[in-house]
């Protein structure tokens, strides 16, 4: 049967009204995002052809051993990938940070998705992982382009390395899981999902890191990505969607944290940056509503929903919440506490769900 392909989208980690912001301040480092703006506009338009969601029906090999396959490239300032490659897997560390963090920041998503899911892999078929470091000259951003993971160094002003913060890994590499099982559409509601899921899976890589209970996390993502100068702590917040930053060059953090705020644009993508935060709050509130370890209760419904076949690539967040529902009833109880507290986060950020 011949493999079906579809087209992947650009998913950056910074969203492009935050660099627009920053291009049209009054900061040195306004070209460095203008730079960045110019990079991101053409990955949109070459976006390369990937394997379909069919994958996600694949079961995993098991005669063979389930390990890393890491790869670390340099692209020592160009915008030519994949660059030189520094370090495979099992090598000795480099000593360069960008490229030692990339490589630790592979590993702990692979980890994760293996330990907690039992999935080999963003595609479960044991895809080897790819970075590049110091990508472009001052690119402020981070992005998977289908096939691997591409990282800046930040301007040295607002923006620090973007290997340094484990969550933006593995939101990322969660954009290749998502493209494997679910294809969420990247636009509208669907592409707004797209980003939660990998905000959600990418602040539980870092909760597994740090051996964290969801009352204990931080819920932020990006925390570390802006240096001292910016008036922010992250570039979202899951718990308090439009707290993360309020800055005067930067502006102020636009996350909605209920439907009452969904903003209607036709701007990135229908808004995808922006809206997450309507679905990433739901998620923060059945993890901390069920307790415990986030990936044992709300991150095994969500990635039950992710890979079930039945979720349709255009999905609202009604579909994926009423979905959500369903699983945590399947997984824990029609009448259990988690069941309850999935549908009770939903609602109270104003998406109607049904059991």
């Amino acid at each position: 049967m011949t493999r079906a392909t579809t087209r992947t989208p650009f998913c950056g980690i910074v969203p492009p009204h935050l660099l627009s912001r920053l291009a049209d301040s009054d900061l040195h480092v306004a070209d460095a995002a203008r730079r960045t703006l110019t990079a991101d506009a053409r990955h949109r338009l070459t976006r390369g052809a990937v394997p379909w969601v069919g994958e996600r029906h694949l079961a995993a090999p098991t005669t063979v051993e389930r390990s890393d396959d890491r790869s670390i490239f340099d692209d020592r300032d160009t915008e030519n990938l994949p660059g030189s490659e520094v370090r495979a897997e099992g090598g000795p560390a480099t000593g360069d940070p960008s490229a030692d963090e990339a490589y630790d920041g592979l590993g702990a998503t692979f980890d994760f998705y293996l330990k907690v899911y039992n999935r080999w892999s963003v595609d479960g078929q044991g895809l080897p992982l790819k970075g590049t470091v110091h990508y472009g000259v001052q690119y402020d951003n981070a992005f998977w382009n289908g096939s691997q993971m591409v990282f800046g160094d930040g301007d040295g002003a607002v923006f620090g390395r973007f290997t340094g913060a484990v969550d933006v890994i593995g939101h990322e590499l969660t954009h290749g899981v998502t493209q494997y099982t679910a294809n969420l559409v990247y636009r509208g509601q669907s592409g707004a999902l797209n980003e939660s899921v990998s905000d959600c899976f990418g602040s539980m890589v870092k909760q597994y890191q740090l051996a964290q209970d969801a009352a204990d996390a931080d819920w932020l993502i990006g925390a570390g990505l802006f240096l001292p100068s910016v008036q922010g702590v992250a570039l979202r917040s899951m718990k308090d969607p439009g707290t993360a930053y309020d800055d005067p060059h930067l502006g102020r953090d636009p996350q909605p944290a209920a439907m009452s705020g969904y903003v209607d644009t036709r701007g990135d993508d229908g808004g995808v940056h922006i809206n997450s935060g309507i679905p990433n709050r739901a998620f923060y509130l059945a993890a901390v509503g069920i307790g415990g370890r986030s990936w044992e209760g709300a991150g095994a419904v969500w990635y039950d929903v992710l890979t079930s076949p039945t979720l349709p690539a255009a999905a609202t967040f009604a579909t994926f919440g009423t979905a959500t529902v369903h699983a945590a009833e399947a997984r824990f109880g029609r009448r259990s506490a988690e069941a309850h507290a999935v549908a009770a986060a939903w609602r109270e950020v104003g998406v109607s769900v049904h059991s």
